[in-house]
């Protein structure tokens, strides 16, 4: 397997994250570092790994390009084993992740993505303990996925948790520049499109790293184009596979809308009213036209008979949310403690 790790001003984290590569057992890998012009002691650090293990490759850009092209740089130009993973420096594979992925591949030839659980992290020192549940597998159709996709309207993907049958990478090309927010959306669709998709299930496939530059932490800036860059993406990709069912647009733009709606709903409940849930209000509106008919929407409406300090001082919608989780949390417990057993 090809890995590429794309890496800016990490250096301090690359080598435990070209470890967790190297350590893999059952399948040959080979790593290519990219450098996309960093300023700390990338390059030093680089130049150590290769030399330590000839299976590590890399260079050093001359200008910066940024993270798209420097992606694409390496699952198109470099990448020729059978299987690739993009993988950011300041993340880690599971063990035993590739082999896993590997396994559901040799089994299943119309598959062209394998993903699996992703477990966040925000310290390489200390990561969470998981639960070690026997290993199972999935494979949906690539029309079933993308149905799937459509009806949440969510990435279920963080993007280290995925390996890429290469010569399906190649054929579908690289992350789109225009979509910093749902690129990778995107790509899994596109590759779906035209290919069956595996899941593996047990164990973990990557550790995702979250930190305070992550995109995770997201501003209401960045909400915006997310939720604009995901409409986006649904309509793209029907528009670029037509012989997909019709109905899947309004099926998106529902889920679009009540993700907006919730986040207006959420800022009643804080009482962080400054306009913004008016925004999304019309933002839902203008992506689904029907608004009315969503359970977010009654719900931001039953929020506006009380005054934002009285929702804020009490909670009183956050009660049946909270009994809810409450009995996940018990749910889950128990079910930790069964599969420890």
């Amino acid at each position: 397997m090809d890995v590429v790790i794309p890496c800016y001003n990490y250096a301090h984290f690359l080598p435990t994250c070209v470890r967790s590569v190297l350590d893999q057992p059952g399948v040959d890998v080979r790593v290519l570092v990219i450098d996309d012009t960093s300023s700390d002691n990338t390059p030093e650090v680089m130049a150590e790994l290769m030399a330590a293990d000839k299976r590590v490759e890399g260079y050093r850009h001359e200008v910066n390009k940024g993270h798209i092209a420097t992606y694409n740089e390496g699952l198109l130009d470099w990448a020729t084993a059978d299987y690739t993973v993009l993988l950011s420096a300041d993340d880690l594979l599971a063990p035993g992740a590739l082999q896993r992925a590997a396994a559901v591949f040799e089994q299943n030839p119309s598959v062209g993505m394998v993903y699996g659980r992703v477990v966040y992290y925000s310290d390489h020192d200390a990561l969470p303990k998981i639960t070690q549940l026997p290993v199972t597998s999935k494979v949906w159709r690539g029309e079933d996925w993308i149905e799937n996709r459509f009806r949440s309207s969510r990435n279920v993907i963080s993007s280290p948790e995925v390996v890429v049958r290469t010569k399906i990478q190649q054929k579908v090309g690289g992350y789109r520049a225009d979509l910093p927010h749902a690129g990778d959306l995107e790509m899994w669709l596109r590759i779906a499109a035209v290919s069956d998709i595996g899941y593996v299930s047990g164990k973990p496939g990557a550790y995702y790293r979250v930190h305070e530059n992550s995109m995770m932490r997201t501003t209401f800036k960045s909400v915006f184009a997310d939720l604009e860059q995901r409409r986006d993406v649904f309509d793209l990709v029907l528009a670029e596979n037509p012989g997909l069912p019709g109905r899947l647009r309004a099926m998106a733009r529902k889920a679009i809308a009540g993700d907006a709606l919730w986040r207006a709903v959420r800022l009643h409940d804080r009482n962080q009213l400054d306009g913004t849930e008016q925004e999304l209000l019309e933002f839902a509106r203008e992506t689904y036209p029907e608004l009315e008919t969503l359970p977010e929407y009654k719900a931001l409406q039953r929020r506006k008979k009380f005054s934002p300090e009285f929702l804020n001082k009490t909670q009183l919608f956050l009660a049946p949310h909270a009994y809810k989780r409450v009995k996940l949390w018990v749910g889950t417990q128990k079910w930790k403690w069964r599969g420890e057993q």
